[in-house]
């Protein structure tokens, strides 16, 4: 029988000195006259050796002496840049750690709503029209029309939770408030890595600290990084179109397809985000197990998660959450950044 989810810069090369114009070489350069124009050169023809001196060589060394001009006298701005996009880096990495902290507290103490917030982040994002390019993840679900609509019946509870988590968050950032669009992903995040946590202690019958340490060793917490860096969804200002989100608890396993399909999805995701597509999950795979497509990604992931590590479930589910989640989004990457106010040296007192 399968487990449930819900029930757990390189060096330079030396520059060689460029000769006169005109110019008697010793060494190297045979003694004889050479004289360079631009359409041609001119090589004294009782010369002993052939060696020549092209235009193009010129301006290679010019070019080189140029930009290694350049590259000094902009030492400076590259400094000020890096240390300013290492400033901006810090301070998205410390707010994005603290409002983990504050939806992993709210779940947990809500476990009730873990469906409810699954289905609010997959219904926000699945808004998306390929060929527009227009929804997605941009917390458009928030609008109460959008809301009430027969799709999303039964989350406006989850979103309740996430609207007091985001009074905390917002009363804490420095570079302002938090977007739904990120906060609705960023829950169903910490949704997951909650029940993944909370699999891998049951697995060891229920201690916590070998079930933390099994986690850390062999579960799929390392594989957030790139959701991680896509982190400043902006919010719309509207609803989405209505018709583009199916009602999933009444909707067959071919509709449930052509929807996937149509964001650029397939069997594999669907059977892997089985969790979002209503309360009961077990309910949800017995259907799409009864497609021929879906079936053997149903068993696969069935298999997955009553294995220790449930490697190939959760790295699939982190996966297509991270591009589901993108959907639609040109990504702020220095949202939620602040200016760093200037110590004023003078006035410290030694």
């Amino acid at each position: 029988m399968g487990v449930s989810f819900l029930s757990t810069i390189s060096p330079l090369l030396a520059l060689v000195p460029v000769p006169s114009l005109t110019t008697t070489a010793t060494n190297r350069f045979p003694s004889h006259a050479v004289t360079v124009r631009c359409n041609k050169m001119e090589i004294d023809a009782t010369a002993e050796h052939e060696d020549r001196i092209c235009r193009r060589d010129i301006l290679k060394c010019a070019g080189v002496t140029i930009g290694m001009e350049l590259m000094a006298s902009s030492g400076l701005f590259v400094e000020k840049a890096s240390a300013a996009d290492l400033i901006q880096r810090k301070q998205r990495s410390e707010f994005l750690s603290s409002l983990k902290g504050t939806l992993f507290t709210a779940i947990n103490g809500n476990a009730e709503l873990i469906p409810s917030l699954l289905t609010l982040a997959l219904n926000d994002a699945m808004t998306y029209d390929k060929a527009t390019k227009s929804g997605g993840a941009n917390g458009s679900i928030r609008f109460s029309s959008e809301l009430k609509r027969p799709e999303n019946k039964g989350i406006s509870a989850a979103l309740n939770l996430l609207d007091d988590a985001k009074k905390e968050i917002d009363s804490y950032s420095k570079g302002g408030p938090i977007s739904y669009a990120d906060l609705i992903q960023y829950a169903a995040q910490g949704v997951l890595k909650s029940t993944f946590l909370a699999s891998a202690i049951r697995k060891c019958g229920g201690n916590e600290e070998k079930g933390r340490l099994v986690y850390t060793a062999y579960g799929s917490n390392g594989q957030w990084g790139l959701f991680d860096k896509q982190f400043g969804r902006v919010d719309t200002q509207e609803p989405d179109p209505e018709g583009r989100v199916p009602l999933w608890v009444n909707a067959s396993v071919k509709e449930m397809k052509d929807k996937f399909v149509a964001i650029g999805f397939g069997p594999r995701q669907l059977a892997v985000m089985s969790a979002f597509l209503g309360p009961d999950q077990a309910a949800t795979e017995a259907l799409l197990a009864t497609d021929p497509d879906v079936s053997p990604w149903v068993q696969k992931y069935q298999r997955s998660r009553e294995t220790v590590s449930e490697t190939d479930y959760e790295v699939d589910l982190i996966t297509t959450l991270t591009k589901l989640s993108s959907l639609g989004q040109q990504i702020n990457y220095e949202a939620y950044t602040y200016p760093v106010q200037r110590v004023n040296l003078s006035k410290l007192k030694l």
